[in-house]
C-alpha cells in the first residue's frame, strides 16, 4: 500500500466498517513505519481491474506481529482473496522475524473467525468493547510459529468459482522498501 492507495482504501474502509472505519490519519501513521530501515509494518492491497479490492496491514514489534487491518470488498468474499491477504501477512511476519502473530477479530464476524481458525488461530480472550462506537467486544485469536514449514490452508474452499481471482496482493516491498 502506498499513499496513492489510500483514497480507495479509505473509500473500501468506510463502506465494510461504517460505524468504526480507520481514518486517513490512522492510515497515514501506519504507512509511516512502513518504510526505511527501521520499518516494522508491511501494508498491501489487492487489485482487480485497476480497482483496489481488499487490503491488510501488519506491525511487528519484538517478535510479535499483530494484523492491525485486514479487509475484501464484498464482491470479492468467498473468492479466496481473504485467504491470500493473510497468506502474504504470514508471510510478511515471517519476514519480521515473529514468533507468534495476534489479531482482533468483531465477535460477531463469525466469517472472519473461521478463516482464521482454518489458518491456525486459536481464541486467547475478548476485549470488552473494543469496536466503537458500537461497543462491541473482540475476540482476539494468537498464531504462534511452532512449525515454520507449514504451509497455508487452501484458499477458502466455498469459493464462488464464479468470482474471478483478484490479481496478487501487492506488498510495498515491491518498491524495496522494509
Amino acid at each position: 500500500m502506498r499513499w496513492w492507495d489510500l483514497a480507495a482504501v479509505l473509500e473500501l474502509e468506510r463502506e465494510l466498517f461504517p460505524e468504526d472505519a480507520w481514518s486517513a490519519g490512522m492510515f497515514w501513521s501506519e504507512l509511516a513505519y512502513a518504510r526505511g530501515p527501521a520499518a516494522n509494518r508491511r501494508y498491501l492491497v489487492a487489485e482487480s481491474g485497476g480497482r483496489i479490492v481488499g487490503y491488510g496491514g501488519l506491525a511487528a514489534v519484538d517478535g510479535t506481529g499483530d494484523i492491525q487491518t485486514i479487509a475484501t470488498a464484498r464482491e470479492c468474499w468467498g473468492s479466496g482473496l481473504g485467504s491470500r491477504l493473510l497468506t502474504a501477512l504470514l508471510g510478511a511476519a515471517t519476514d519480521f522475524e515473529c514468533h507468534e502473530v495476534l489479531l482482533e477479530v468483531r465477535v460477531d464476524n463469525l466469517r472472519a473467525q473461521r478463516l482464521y481458525e482454518r489458518f491456525g488461530f486459536v481464541p486467547l480472550g475478548f476485549r470488552r468493547g473494543y469496536y466503537q462506537p458500537g461497543n462491541v467486544d473482540a475476540l482476539v485469536m494468537r498464531r504462534t510459529a511452532t512449525d515454520p514449514d507449514a504451509e497455508a490452508p487452501d484458499p477458502d474452499p466455498d469459493a464462488a468459482a464464479s468470482v474471478p481471482a483478484p490479481d496478487a496482493p501487492r506488498s510495498k516491498e515491491s518498491d524495496h522498501h522494509g
